[in-house]
């Protein structure tokens, strides 16, 4: 390394900033982060400075700038916008041995301020030696996705039981003390914005000296996407690096499992083409089993649990047991579908209303009424419709549906090996049969207005 990354003290300590205008602005934000005293110097401020000048949260002096004034100070950022300037006042702060960063000029730098993510009081920072600004950006926005927003305070509030943990937890206890706290029940309570009832959770643990009966654990059904791990929510995210084993579908991608931590256990209970698959009963049961042993479980299905996942089943049994269960929305199929093909489910004027509609029922249900679904201004979104396609176009024809009405199919949406077909209401049994559609795979039959 050539820099050494470290964390410093700026409570009541002071930061200089040369500068006036935006330049001088983004480090007044980031050093707003702290609780140091900024002091500007500079002929005139724009705006958003001098706003903070008159609240009170900055200092001001529009006179002429020495060695003295940068005395004691714990860091000067210089930025005037003019790089001769900034070079000669670079000189004058080293005079008063300051650490100094000169905007844009990483020769003139004693440190560069890396990228932030905050949660205060945790935070992370990340840089690349000034090398990839970019990349570090880049990297930040993965990290935060992994840390919970309300991830800050809960440490605050632990870090305001610590003594009380040292009085009343006994020394080879309180790791284990520590780390419930941080994965079970109270931190759960706390995320879910109940911080009172959180607090009162581990003042309660704290108060029989960190011994507790054995929580049951969680069942999350946590929706994968379409198949592209970046299109998983934050808190889909979160929940995977929660677990303490993961029960996943066969088509979710492998890519998703990676976002897990290292030593969540990972079972695959789906379906494979000729092999035996798992019963829903023997998954309720084996889920529900986990969580009765204290694990936080995650139900981790493609697309979206509450659409044509069987979420109800699980969710029905789990509640069943005393067991809490939590449903983490997922991109749906047709929203990835659409974005695949460039176009919106719905447009002004033409189709005003999107119709969800599954192709394949269980054994031995009637077929959905897809007839009533293809009204004028509709979009309709098959899912498992590949091997009744036949059997749809003729009911949708049948129906009030023209043979020219718009169908567009898109199989294995945002996967390396997507593809997309392009046909009509009455070519389709057609084209999935000849042109070899396979599953997954979404069928949307558009029918605008007259």
């Amino acid at each position: 390394m050539k820099s050494f990354p470290m964390f410093l003290t700026m409570a009541g300590r002071r930061v200089v900033i040369v500068g006036g205008d935006e330049t001088a602005a983004q480090k007044s934000r980031l050093m707003l982060k702290t609780e140091a005293a900024i002091e500007l110097f500079a002929p005139a401020l724009e705006p958003e400075l001098a706003a903070l000048v008159s609240q009170g949260r900055a200092s001001h002096y529009a006179g002429p700038i020495t060695p003295a004034i940068f005395k004691d100070a714990a860091l000067v950022f210089i930025g005037t916008g003019c790089p001769a300037v900034d070079a000669c006042i670079h000189a004058l702060a080293k005079e008063a041995g300051v650490v100094v960063n000169v905007v844009d000029q990483p020769h003139l730098c004693d440190a560069t301020t890396p990228s932030l993510v905050d949660r205060d009081p945790v935070v992370v920072a990340i840089g690349t030696e000034g090398t990839a600004p970019v990349l570090a950006r880049k990297i930040k926005t993965e990290v935060e996705t992994m840390l919970d927003p309300r991830l800050g305070s809960f440490a605050a509030l632990a870090g305001r039981l610590r003594d009380a943990v040292a009085m009343r937890v006994p020394k080879e206890m309180r790791r284990d003390f520590w780390r419930r706290a941080f994965s079970g029940t109270a931190w759960q309570t706390h995320r879910g914005g109940d911080d009172e009832t959180a607090a009162k959770m581990l003042a309660a643990e704290i108060e029989a000296g960190g011994i507790t009966v054995p929580e049951k654990g969680r069942i999350a059904l946590v929706g994968a996407g379409p198949g592209a791990r970046d299109l998983l929510t934050l808190r889909a995210v979160a929940r995977l690096q929660e677990a303490d084993i993961i029960y996943y579908d066969r088509l979710v991608d492998p890519d998703v499992l990676e976002l897990a931590r290292r030593d969540a256990e990972r079972v695959f209970v789906g379906k494979e083409v000729g092999a035996h698959s798992w019963p829903q009963e023997k998954i309720n049961e084996v889920i529900v089993a986990s969580a009765l042993e204290g694990k936080n479980v995650v139900r981790l299905k493609s697309g979206d649990p509450s659409l044509f996942g069987r979420s109800t089943e699980e969710m029905s049994v789990a509640k069943g047991a005393g067991i809490e269960v939590e449903i983490v929305p997922g991109v749906t199929s047709a929203s990835a579908a659409a974005a695949s093909l460039g176009r919106a489910l719905t447009e002004r004027g033409q189709t005003d209303h999107v119709v969800l509609s599954t192709g394949t029922c269980r054994p031995g249900a009637t077929d959905p009424v897809w007839g009533r679904m293809l009204n004028e201004g509709a979009t309709l979104a098959l899912y498992m419709a590949v091997n009744r396609a036949d059997d749809i176009a003729e009911t949708l024809l049948a129906s009030g549906g023209t043979p020219d009405c718009t169908v567009e199919i898109v199989s294995n949406a945002t996967h390396a090996n997507e593809a997309i077909w392009r046909t009509s209401l009455g070519d389709l049994a057609r084209c999935v049969a000849e042109d070899g559609v396979t599953s997954p795979a979404i069928i949307l039959v558009r029918r605008p207005k007259s």
